[in-house]
């Protein structure tokens, strides 16, 4: 039987990549550092996913086990496995490239010549190229030879929201019914492996930015002003017509800003952004602000859903008035158990919001755009309380 491994055995581990792998004929085995998670895996040998829509309905997820990642026995995994998947987040990401490349090391030395594709399913361009580099750097040069050869690594893009919904059983999931998988065709090495839902994509950038700048920048901007408004999930935020309108608003900007760069026919893709928003307001999902916003410092990099589409806009001589509002949204985002939200406030009591916003987001360049990001910092609470 087909082996699969799934790095990450959180809720979009189990609730998206590996489900879809079990119900493509694969044996799934999931990764992680969670021995609860593990030992309940191996226990039940299979677990129910819930879609909450306008329809709702079970899924059970079988043919399943569980290892520990960091244990001696993923190696052995990796060495017997066809595709390998990661959902583990990008800061943990660089942290598993030491094992797959003990894997591939295995691999070699055992004289393993069938292919493998490693596809890291992570809300960041060009994730699995990034993780490739991280696992050369563990590598001498006959292995990175041999990695040549026989390792293939697809970026993809990804889209299911998949919130922390607890449930009598630690392992089952609760999901919306939309999803989208979109594969990077080619550079998978040797045949490409049949996985149910899985699209391949010839030009994945466009796919890639088509969903960071729309479900990504959208999620974003709600979650930050629905957090400095008061209100614990998306749904909340989002039925709140003032911080729809924003939204949406800067949704549009960004999706211009895609029309212009790719060309994308215009009626379909404010059709697509209306369907986003349709999701955000999904009453079942129940998806927390704090969780959706968390990692702010991530979030203003310059390639990611917040710079990123406001940049790109920029450059067509686009509007982006309400990105720049949703960036002051999420310099506001003052969140006490979030490492990364008190950093940036730390941050911005010591440097200010321009100096702050120049050294996270790379735009010192940028005088024009900082200035008006500072006035909106300032402006934002009673912008969106209006």
């Amino acid at each position: 039987m087909k082996r699969a491994i799934q790095f990450g055995a959180g809720n979009i581990g189990r609730g998206f990549i590996g489900a879809l792998l079990s119900k493509s004929g694969y044996h799934v085995v999931f990764a992680d550092v969670n021995e609860e998670i593990i030992s309940k895996i191996n226990e039940d040998k299979c677990y129910t996913i819930h879609i909450m829509d306008v329809e709702c309905k079970d899924e059970k997820v079988e043919n399943i086990s569980g290892v520990i990642s960091t244990s001696d026995e993923i190696l052995e995994e990796i060495r017997t496995s066809d595709i390998i998947t990661t959902a583990v987040g990008p800061v943990v990401l660089p942290r598993i490239a030491s094992t797959i490349a003990n894997g591939i090391k295995l691999r070699k030395i055992t004289g393993v010549t069938s292919y493998l594709n490693i596809v890291a399913c992570e809300n960041a361009i060009k994730a699995s190229s990034q993780l490739e580099e991280e696992v050369k750097k563990y590598l001498n040069e006959e292995e990175i030879a041999y990695l040549n050869e026989y390792v293939g690594f697809p970026n993809c893009s990804v889209d299911r929201i998949v919130p922390p919904v607890k449930s009598e059983n630690i392992l089952d999931v609760v999901v919306e019914n939309f999803y989208e998988w979109n594969v990077e065709e080619k550079a998978f090495k040797g045949e490409i492996p049949k996985i149910y839902g899985m699209n391949l994509a010839d030009n994945l950038m466009a796919y890639i930015e088509r969903k960071l700048f729309t479900l990504n920048t959208g999620h974003a901007i709600t979650a930050y002003f629905g957090y400095l408004k008061g209100y614990n999930t998306v749904d909340e935020s989002i039925k709140d017509e003032v911080i729809q309108d924003l939204v949406k608003k800067a949704m549009i900007e960004s999706g211009q800003g895609l029309i212009a760069k790719y060309n994308f026919d215009k009626e379909e893709h404010f059709k697509y952004i209306d369907k986003i928003i349709g999701r955000f307001k999904n009453p079942y999902l129940k998806d927390d602000v704090a969780r959706v916003g968390r990692e702010p410092l991530r979030k203003l990099n310059e390639n990611d859903r917040l710079i990123k589409p406001l940049m790109t806009a920029k450059s067509f001589n686009l509007d982006i008035d309400n990105l720049l509002l949703g960036v002051g949204a999420a310099l506001n985002y003052n969140n006490e158990e979030d490492s990364q939200s008190v950093e940036l406030q730390s941050l911005i009591s010591e440097k200010g919001v321009k100096e702050s916003l120049a050294h996270v987001a790379n735009l010192a360049q940028e005088q024009e755009i900082l200035s008006k990001v500072e006035k909106y910092y300032n402006e934002v609470k009673s912008i969106i309380s209006a």
